[in-house]
This record gives C-alpha cells, sequence and structure tokens, in this order.
C-alpha cells in the first residue's frame, strides 16, 4: 500500500497528469487500505493530500493558473457528481421508517435528536463562531457587500448532510441505531435547508444588486467591468 501511494504521490508531484498511471495506483492503494481492515476512506483522503494544490515555479507559480488539484476537480467532477454520489446515496439511504408509529419512535431517540440538533444548531454555531474569530483576530474580513446575516444564511446550508452524513452515523453507530441515524440525518438536513432558505431570501434583494454589479459591462469590451482596473494611460498614447 505505502508502496502504491509513495509512486502515485512521486508522479503527482512531479506534474504527471496521465490517468493511465494515476487511476490504477490510487486503485491498488484503495483496495489495499481496504483489504487491512482501515476504512477505505482513508486512502481517498491519503491520495486527495499528496496532490499538489499550486503549480510549481518551474511552471509559473500560483499565479499562472490553477494547479494539479483544481485541474483533477474539474476532470473528474462529472464523474463523481454525476456517478460516485448519486450511486452511493442510493446504496446508503434505504430508510424504514415504520409509519407514523416508527417516526415518533425515532424522534424518542436520544441519538436522532443529537444529530437533528447537530445539524441544525451545531453546525451554524460552529461556523458563525470560527468565523467570527478570524475576523475578530486576524486581518481577515468580510466582503463589504455581505453582511452577518449571510454568514449564517450559510452557515445553516452546511446542515445539509447526506452521503458523508450517513457514513459517520454508520461508523459511530453501527447498523443497530443505522435506521434511526437515516431518519435523524433526513429530518436535519431536510429543516436545515428550509430555515437556510428563509434567512437567504430575506437578503434576496442584495443579492440581486451584486449580482448586477458584478455581471456589468458598461463599456461593452467584452471585460466584466468588475475585473477592469483604471490604468493610466501613458504619454503619447
Amino acid at each position: 500500500m505505502l508502496a502504491a501511494l509513495a509512486l502515485f504521490t512521486v508522479l503527482v508531484q512531479r506534474r504527471v497528469r496521465s490517468w493511465r498511471l494515476l487511476l490504477p495506483l490510487a486503485a491498488i492503494t484503495w483496495a489495499l487500505v481496504h483489504a487491512s481492515g482501515v476504512h477505505a476512506t482513508v486512502a481517498g483522503v491519503l491520495l486527495g493530500f499528496a496532490v499538489p494544490v499550486l503549480r510549481s515555479p518551474k511552471s509559473g507559480g500560483p499565479d499562472a493558473g490553477p494547479g494539479l488539484a483544481e485541474h483533477f476537480e474539474h476532470r473528474f467532477r462529472p464523474l463523481s457528481a454525476g456517478v460516485a454520489v448519486p450511486v452511493f446515496a442510493f446504496l446508503s439511504a434505504g430508510v424504514t421508517l415504520g409509519g407514523v408509529d416508527g417516526l415518533m419512535s425515532a424522534f424518542r431517540d436520544p441519538v436522532v435528536l443529537g444529530i437533528v440538533v447537530g445539524l441544525i444548531v451545531g453546525k451554524p454555531i460552529g461556523i458563525m463562531t470560527a468565523t467570527w474569530l478570524m475576523a475578530r483576530f486576524t486581518h481577515a474580513d468580510l466582503d463589504e457587500n455581505l453582511s452577518w446575516v449571510d454568514m449564517l444564511g450559510l452557515s445553516m446550508l452546511a446542515g445539509i448532510g447526506f452521503t458523508v452524513s450517513l457514513l459517520i452515523g454508520e461508523l459511530a453507530f453501527g447498523m443497530g441505531d443505522d435506521a434511526h441515524v437515516k431518519v435523524a440525518v433526513l429530518a436535519g438536513s431536510v429543516t436545515a435547508a428550509l430555515l437556510a432558505t428563509v434567512v437567504l431570501r430575506l437578503r434576496n434583494r442584495a443579492y440581486r444588486r451584486i449580482h448586477e454589479i458584478e455581471t456589468a459591462d458598461l463599456d461593452q469590451d467584452g471585460v466584466l467591468d468588475v475585473y477592469e482596473t483604471d490604468r493610466p494611460e501613458t504619454a503619447g498614447s
């Protein structure tokens, strides 16, 4: 496993993009990690950490364009979003409610209540607190077009959990509480989405104004005005 992972790392660090080389090494790493008894998602994390995010100095550095990680993300997004995630969700989301009685029984389970509260309340508290600390104690700050209400709405959206939440719930609680965990994740995700929709809809007028500014091209030169900066004309031009 380590040999396959090491070879994969060497190749991507040398900016090799050939899927004929990288895909077999990634598959071997995944298979060996799975066979070792460690959860196979660890292989994906290790492989992801190996891929460089920035361009190398020989390629012009960060200013020369996106790095290899962004290249892979763009290239494999259709396969990931269009095949892998839906298949995983389809295989993982079988929920047996057992009618109204079964649903009420699920919501009397402390595990269910904990997951729902974690998604609806815990996620926004964590994200808002971390963002406020960054804005308070570092040089980071919110964009002038955004407000803390926007951050609240976005942090509520983070409460939408499906594939990863189901996976973590299965690993944490085992198969005994599997059905209740799925009910909790689905209920918490739907509630978080609805609450975020309400909050963000209140700022819809502001978002329309931001969109108009960012898509304006008053001089009709094909370049959006937001990307243009005034440059002093040189003498004789």
